[in-house]
């Protein structure tokens, strides 16, 4: 079976030792109740991937409860993409053993929400002038267009408004213990989000560049 990917849940950070005594920083990530809802094929949907399911939900719809069948009721479905989808089958556990220590993976969530910020914060504007009468725009964001041509302001225009919980993605986390009876998995460094947000952890973009 080739599964590119898994769903899982941030347990948290903490720091585990190696032979030598050297603290490694690690997020941990509970993967353990990962179930694959749907295989598609290119004979039938013209690509290949595994849709898996991860999470509990207590209300479900009957579109949703047909599509699960009696694999269970899923908080959170998505899929990957494969190159071949091997002996995957519908209704079967997939686990973090999928990796091996030593693996790069990308890991992508909703990052923390840090609510309305200006531009300073929110984009890294370097902020307006100190002096020559400037005594209120030490932090503000300056021109944002022209009057008469456009004459508005131009869609995307950075500006101040809510920031975080958007899509995030950080690279490139090596996998530094697997505990496949716990479905619990240790990469080193941090991943976006708060403790409990659901991630996506595939295997390392990186890696497929260079093959």
């Amino acid at each position: 079976m080739s599964v590119e990917g898994l769903l899982g849940r941030k347990i948290g950070m903490t720091q585990i030792f190696e032979d030598d005594g050297t603290s490694v920083p690690v997020t941990v990530i509970d993967t353990a109740s990962c179930t694959i809802i749907q295989v598609k094929t290119k004979e039938k949907d013209g690509y290949e991937a595994v849709q898996l399911g991860f999470g509990e939900r207590k209300r479900i719809t009957r579109a949703l409860k047909g599509h699960m069948k009696d694999f269970g009721q899923f908080q959170v479905l998505r899929e990957f993409r494969t190159d071949d989808i091997g002996a995957a089958e519908a209704g079967v556990k997939v686990g973090c053993d999928i990796f091996e220590v030593g693996d790069l993976v990308d890991v992508s969530g909703a990052s923390k929400g840090k609510g309305f910020a200006g531009v300073v914060k929110r984009h890294g504007f370097h902020g307006g002038p100190k002096t020559h009468g400037q005594s209120d725009r030490h932090r503000a964001a300056g021109s944002i267009g022209a009057g008469t041509s456009p004459g508005r302001v131009i869609k995307g225009m950075k500006m101040a408004g809510h920031m975080g919980t958007g899509e995030a993605t950080v690279k490139n986390l090596k996998v530094v213990r697997i505990d496949a009876d716990k479905g619990v998995l240790f990469v080193r460094g941090a991943v976006p989000g708060n403790e409990g947000i659901v991630v996506r952890i595939r295997r390392s973009s990186a890696l497929k560049v260079k093959q």
